[in-house]
């Protein structure tokens, strides 16, 4: 049983549940929140990053990527501990465990919308379990054209988020791109340090992730793009909820009391509500520390710690975000 939790790659979940988490979140901030949605969201999401890393882990060896010579976060297929045709199976599982909770999510929160709605979020859902095989699998794995991170700020930023969101609310709000493309910098921010742990062994068996392609240099620099982009799109967006509540409270003063122009506690709520959302930033120096980190690492030994990092200060981010939103 170790064997296959290893395999599961527990300290990948927190990083999946993050856009869950957000989407739900930023419902909940919205006065829509729904415990059975999320808890549905949440079975969905973790099998399918279950489902990702049992591929993951065939595909590497099977395509000769993962070798004798890894010796950093080894996978159960290379080492022998799992053989190919029971992960195989596994993989035939997880992917019909996640078509059902799906299903089922689907049904839950698009029962009353149209039939189109409900089509679209299947395509959706067919497309995250393709995704998450064929990211090694296959004949042409996305995943070793460079493709990957492409493919992880769509999923784990834009639809984990802004899906998540629509099944709660039946709405789409446009603004919600930015905390959702702040996840999926993120996500992008752990496959980046991922990748740049295996870069000498990528190079090696012809997987062009983006650090093969960039040098390790130029992925260390990639990767401060990446964390920096994800902070700012938070920045924007709370600086502009921020202006959206000023507005709204000054109005709602001026409805009430018409014949007085200002009201001191108005701007007291407002200086609260401003600190609340603003809670984020609590998380700047765990980015800059992996910033550091990831520049400095010279070994896979080195770097291989910040990928827990950061997957943990992903989860801290959506936190501490949402819990502002909500209050």
């Amino acid at each position: 049983m170790k064997h296959w939790i290893s395999a599961a790659r527990p300290r990948t979940l927190p990083l999946a549940l993050s856009s869950i988490l957000m989407g739900s979140f930023l419902a909940a901030g919205s006065n829509a929140f729904s415990w059975q949605i999320f808890g549905l969201a949440v079975l969905t999401t973790t099998l399918l990053q279950i489902l990702s890393n049992f591929a993951n882990d065939y595909g590497d060896t099977v395509s000769g990527v993962d070798t004798a010579e890894r010796t950093v976060a080894t996978r159960a297929v290379q080492t022998g501990a799992i053989t190919r045709e029971q992960m195989t199976k596994a993989i035939v599982l997880m992917s019909v465990l996640s078509f059902i909770s799906g299903s089922w999510l689907i049904y839950e929160g698009l029962k009353d919308t149209s039939t189109q709605t409900i089509l679209t979020f299947f395509g959706i859902g067919i497309l995250a379990i393709i995704a998450a095989i064929t990211y090694t699998v296959g004949k042409r794995p996305y995943g070793y054209m460079g493709l990957g991170d492409i493919s992880v700020l769509i999923f784990f930023g834009w639809v984990g988020v802004l899906g998540t969101y629509y099944l709660h609310t039946h709405e789409f709000n446009w603004l919600n791109m930015l905390p959702a493309t702040s996840c999926g910098l993120f996500a992008v921010g752990v496959l980046n340090i991922n990748n740049i742990r295996d870069i000498d062994s990528d190079i090696k068996t012809g997987k062009n992730s983006i650090p093969v392609r960039l040098g390790k240099d130029k992925a260390a620099i990639y990767h401060w793009f990446l964390l920096i982009g994800g902070f700012v799109c938070a920045v924007i967006y709370t600086i502009l909820i921020s202006l959206r509540e000023s507005s709204v409270l000054k109005l709602n003063y001026q409805y009430t009391n018409p014949d007085f122009g200002v009201n001191l506690n108005t701007g007291d709520q407002h200086l609260n509500l401003v600190w609340f959302n603003w809670l984020f930033i609590l998380i700047l120096p765990l980015l800059i520390k992996v910033g550091k980190g990831v520049a400095k690492g010279k070994t896979p030994a080195q770097i291989d710690p910040f990928l827990k990092v950061m997957a943990l200060t992903t989860l801290l981010f959506v936190l501490t975000f949402g819990i502002g939103q909500i209050l």
